[in-house]
């Protein structure tokens, strides 16, 4: 189960990306990366196996920005590869993505005939094609990504970031959950409370068929038939030790869950 995350932040958000992902870490994940809008240009970074490793390009090969999109990905289509960790990108556009498109060979037959090829094995890369064909012809990157979700069949959430567009994402689910989170002039996207909880308490979970307009001033809420939709915010109170657990009930079911995990690392 793949972990999202999403900032328009005052501050660099590469270290609040990675930091939300390691809170991600319990949903299992072989490769990660994260992308950021910087003076308006679009650039990202990926790699396989543990953060650490996004850590250390990070280090080497920094990225700049208070805008930006992250990603924990457990290999579906195509292997644990640079080419097929997230976000993927396709020209202006970069997206991660949690859950199947289960029509997306198709889609990549179609796209491939009008001059859009893929370089990943991926499903989602198709989502970041299918936004850059419609930015190509004209569309608004918001008008990109809703022509974009009308085409897709199966389960997902999403998160867009666009070159260009420094206080925008663009978020939507359908069977997969997704959170919107509300700061004093930032916003925010996970795939789960406890991603977000050391940056804001107040949390907007998004319903079946919602897509979301974000700006650091806020959400615009959609529902599936494109209608505004008021969905409640609540108030989320994680405290240290449960932000500890990433989601499991007690310490125990963490460390058996991890085990497969640590022997894999024991035995490299």
């Amino acid at each position: 189960m793949c972990g999202i995350v999403g900032v328009l932040g005052h501050h660099e958000v590469a270290p609040l990306l990675v930091e939300a992902l390691k809170r991600l870490e319990y949903r299992g994940y072989d490769s990660a990366g994260i992308a950021t809008v910087n003076r308006g240009r679009l650039d990202r970074r990926r790699a396989v196996g543990k953060l650490v490793n996004l850590s250390d390009l990070l280090v080497h090969e920094p990225l700049a920005g208070k805008s930006g999109i992250g990603h924990t990905r457990w290999a579906t289509h195509g292997g644990p590869e640079v080419r097929n960790a997230h976000p993927h990108r396709a020209g202006p556009v970069a997206v991660v993505h949690n859950g199947i498109i289960e029509n997306f060979r198709a889609l990549r037959e179609e796209l491939a005939a009008d001059g859009y090829a893929q370089e990943s094995e991926t499903d989602t890369e198709t989502v970041a094609l299918l936004a850059k064909r419609e930015i190509d012809r004209g569309a608004t990157p918001v008008e990109a990504a809703r022509a974009t979700l009308k085409r897709l069949h199966g389960a997902f959430a999403l998160c867009f970031l666009f070159d260009g567009e420094q206080d925008l994402l663009i978020a939507a689910r359908k069977g997969s959950p997704l959170a919107i989170g509300w700061g004093t002039g930032e916003m925010f996207v996970g795939s789960d409370a406890i991603a977000l909880a050391p940056m804001t308490d107040r949390i907007t979970y998004l319903e079946e068929g919602d897509w979301a307009v974000i700006t650091r001033k806020g959400a615009e809420i959609f529902d599936a038939a494109d209608r505004r939709a008021n969905r409640p915010e609540t108030r989320v109170q994680l405290d240290a030790a449960r932000i500890e657990k990433a989601g499991y009930r007690h310490f125990m079911a963490k460390e058996i869950a991890e085990q497969p995990v640590v022997l894999a690392d024991a035995l490299k």
